[in-house]
């Protein structure tokens, strides 16, 4: 059997590289047989997946985070904790809830799903050598696919959780010379030995701390004063190491990527919908992006393609292959670019830059993702498509918005809006239009797309996600301020929610799972 990859990282063969590969990932058979010839274009890489024959499951709590790929890959399928279909879609399948399972991660929930006796008994009978790909998994995960013969294209549990590690992207970027706000790399078990860190290192009085692991709005804190401090202080002190930044006036962005044997592929950099109070509770916390052509300068555009093409290779050098995704903070004043994390895994925003108009005229990126593990070789012209990507012509304005609930009060909700098209009429109000099962279907501006993730009959709280909007043009001016329409949109789906309210809770300051 062939080797993985025909390795032309920086135009040559490298055998160092290819090498390394081949330690790092076993040899696999290619999805569509030992005879595959080598891909060198990309009608050879679509043709390719769409004629897939090995049963591939995306398993996570939704299908969000690659809905529609389904189109580009044969025999895939999506394994979800949650129906945002109503038993709709035909590739979407949801087993019988289990009363009494209290999943806490994206781990869990997965491995949930795979002990579940409705999917073992789903995967089993549509046979073949099945291939999944999640969102996030663990070693657990991995035993689990072992056990059913599903090979897991993605790189190992253990090597996603290290590059996972927020400190450890700041060492990661310094390699790469990326890099980060400035910042610190200390322990802060209270509030004095932080601001001692602080002085040391230069950054002032006002200043971000992150833990190692854990999303954006839980686990990253502002602080200017000892009280500040102490509201986090018992999830900062019991951190070995924290990041200690500087605090900047920024936006934030965000860019999707895909290391491959023959260099990183990176798509139009994206703004970040970030710690809107109409959208999450949660100061600091994402909840959406914009993809449209002018969103930063061609100058910050360039300066963070070739900061993630650095990136790309560094992890390439430590193991690293697959999708991948980079924010970044732009500072408002002077245009500088500095790394803020790296999430090694597909992310909230693939679901845009996998369907965007430079995908449907070559491959989506997720594709390239697949490929890097098929076991097929290939030699791609990387170059010429990250330049191709980059035009403006190549990109159209959409946006989404996550959108959870923002209030206090815990419940079940009696009435969920349906997923589907939704208008807007001229006095701001929503209404269901027309079901539907792709966000593309939407014919103009006054319409949105809305996947619905939680339903009735399900638990309601502070924190939970309501659904994803995804619709046509921006939801924000160039001050980062929701606009009018934006505003309306989120408060049009939210009234189509009915739930039935037991209690107030106390806001819980402890970090979640990354999304």
């Amino acid at each position: 059997m062939q080797k993985s990859f025909v390795c032309v990282r920086r135009g040559h063969i490298d055998e160092k590289d290819k090498m390394k590969r081949d330690r790092v990932y076993e040899t696999r058979e290619p999805t569509g047989g030992p005879t595959m010839k080598p891909i060198s274009n990309i009608a050879e890489l679509r043709r390719v997946m769409r004629r897939n024959e090995r049963p591939f499951y995306f398993i996570s709590a939704s299908p969000f985070n690659l809905m529609g790929i389904d189109e580009w890959v044969g025999n895939c399928r999506f394994i979800s904790l949650i129906d945002p279909f109503d038993g709709r879609h035909p590739n979407v399948f949801v087993p019988s809830k289990i009363p009494g399972s209290k999943l806490n991660s994206i781990e869990e929930i997965n491995n949930h799903l795979l002990k579940h006796p409705e999917v073992i008994d789903y995967i089993t009978k549509r046979g073949g050598k099945p291939i999944a790909v999640f969102l996030m998994f663990d070693e657990i995960t991995e035993k689990l696919c072992k056990e059913l013969g599903i090979e897991i294209w993605s790189p190992t549990a253990k090597l996603r959780q290290h590059f996972d590690n927020k400190i450890e992207t700041v060492r990661i970027g310094n390699k790469a010379g990326v890099p980060s706000v400035p910042n610190t790399l200390a322990r802060a078990r209270t509030y004095k030995e932080l601001r001692s860190e602080a002085e040391k290192a230069g950054l002032g009085t006002d200043l971000v701390v992150q833990t190692r692991f854990g999303d954006s709005g839980r686990t990253t804190f502002f602080i200017a004063s000892e009280k500040d401090y102490d509201r986090y202080a018992s999830t900062i002190s019991a951190e070995a190491e924290v990041k200690i930044m500087k605090r900047i006036n920024c936006r934030s962005a965000t860019m999707d990527a895909c290391i491959t044997a023959s260099g990183t592929l990176v798509v139009p950099l994206m703004t970040e919908v970030i710690g809107k109070p109409e959208l999450t509770p949660d100061k600091g916390g994402w909840a959406g992006n914009e993809i449209f052509a002018k969103a930063f300068s061609e100058t910050i555009r360039a300066k963070a393609r070739d900061m993630t093409c650095r990136l790309g290779n560094q992890l390439f050098e430590e193991g690293y292959l697959g999708y991948f995704n980079v924010d970044y903070l732009i500072v408002e004043e002077t245009g500088e670019v500095y790394l803020g994390e790296l999430n090694p895994r597909i992310s909230g925003a693939s679901s845009l830059t996998n369907h965007a108009p430079f995908a449907y005229a070559d491959a989506p990126l997720f594709l390239f993702h697949l490929l890097a593990f098929s076991g097929i070789d290939a030699t791609l012209d990387v170059e010429d498509y990250n330049d191709r990507w980059a035009r403006e012509e190549s990109i159209e304005s959409w946006s989404q918005m996550i959108i959870k609930s923002i209030d206090d009060l815990s419940g079940t909700v009696i009435h969920a809006p349906a997923t589907g098209i939704y208008r807007m009429m001229p006095d701001g109000s929503v209404s269901y239009h027309r079901s539907a099962d792709r966000w593309q279907e939407t014919e103009s501006e006054e319409e949105a797309f809305f996947l619905r993730l939680t339903g009735a009959g399900d638990p309601i709280c502070h924190g939970a996600y309501h659904g994803v909007l995804v619709l046509r043009g921006r939801v924000m001016n160039d001050e980062s301020v929701l606009t009018e329409r934006a505003r309306n949109w989120i408060k049009g789906i939210r009234s189509l929610y009915v739930s039935k309210r037991r209690t107030k809770i106390k806001r819980d300051e402890t970090p979640e799972p990354d999304r």
